[in-house]
Formats: structure tokens, C-alpha cells, sequence
């Protein structure tokens, strides 16, 4: 009896079914084997992936030095004496993106840098009672005159603008490396 059902299940000489053996003999494909990867494979994929995500990186970091390198804009920050007057002075440059801050040290040196903290890009402020530049948002203290991090979790230093002094004028006009 089950002979029978077996024999009614299969139509005998039904074109489908010959296109498809013929179907199966033109593409031997294991269907289960299909999706199978080796460790091999695997391995390569991680190793080449890994390397293009460190050129990736490298050229991240070449590109922005190659950007920022120099900054031949020359811009007029204002009169000497409202630096002296407050001992420090707020600024943009060289875009209206980039805060800075111009600081007037008791030692009378002029210093700029920029307002960004190095370490998560809070506003960076002047202390003048201590005679530091302070982050705010995580305690984090720089040195007024390198710009260098003193104290808290920053470890690299604010980025620098050049000054001149042109009679009473203060001008911008780069970044030091």
C-alpha cells in the first residue's frame, strides 16, 4: 500500500520534473554546504578588515595634521587695553566654530589658545585668582603659560594661536605646532 502511495506522489514522465534533474545536473549545488565558512576564510576576512580599518585610521589622522597645518589668516582680535583690563579676552578663529581665549599673564605674556578642552571638548576657562586655565566639566587644570594639562584626566595640550601685537591691536594670525 505504501508502494502505491509513493508511485501516485511521483508523476511518471513529468516534464517539470525532468527540467529539474536537469537543473540540479547543470548547477551541483550542496545547499547545505552553501553557507558554510571556514576558519580560513574567516581569519582573512578579520586580518583584512583590521587593516583597512588601521589605514583607515592613519589616514583619518594624516589628513586632519595636513588640514590644520597652517593657518595663513590674519585676524584683528581688538585693543590691547580690554585685555588688560579684564586679563583675558574670548575670541574666534580662525572660523566662527572655533572658540579661543587670549590671556594676558601676570608676568604680562600674551597667550592664546584654543577653548576646547583636549579631553571630552568642554569650554575651557581662566582662572585668574589661580593663575590657570580650568575645564570645568571634569576638574580638568592647564598651565597658562605652555597650555599644557596640570591636572585632571586631559593629557594633551590646548592647541596654540599666535599673537602679535601691532601698536594697540591684537591679531591672530596662526596656530603653533
Amino acid at each position: 500500500m505504501t508502494q502505491q502511495i509513493e508511485s501516485a506522489a511521483k508523476p511518471q514522465g513529468c516534464a517539470a520534473c525532468s527540467r529539474n534533474a536537469r537543473h540540479q545536473q547543470d548547477f551541483p549545488i550542496e545547499w547545505e554546504g552553501d553557507h558554510y565558512v571556514s576558519r580560513r576564510e574567516m581569519v582573512k576576512f578579520l586580518t583584512l578588515g583590521s587593516l583597512l580599518l588601521a589605514i583607515a585610521n592613519w589616514a583619518t589622522a594624516f589628513a586632519r595634521k595636513l588640514v590644520r597645518r597652517e593657518s595663513s589668516q590674519v585676524k584683528l582680535l581688538g585693543p590691547a587695553r580690554d585685555l588688560e583690563q579684564n586679563g583675558y579676552m574670548l575670541f574666534r578663529y580662525p572660523s566662527a566654530e572655533s572658540p579661543c581665549i587670549a590671556i594676558l599673564t601676570p608676568e604680562r605674556k600674551l597667550v592664546a589658545y584654543s577653548q576646547v578642552c583636549t579631553h571630552l571638548s568642554c569650554a575651557v576657562v581662566y582662572d585668574r585668582n589661580e593663575n590657570q586655565i580650568v575645564c570645568p566639566c571634569h576638574r580638568g587644570v592647564f598651565d597658562v603659560n605652555q597650555g599644557t594639562p596640570v591636572a585632571g584626566p586631559p593629557t594633551r595640550a590646548l592647541p596654540r594661536v599666535r599673537l602679535e601685537q601691532r601698536g594697540d591691536q591684537i591679531y591672530a594670525t596662526g596656530w603653533e605646532a
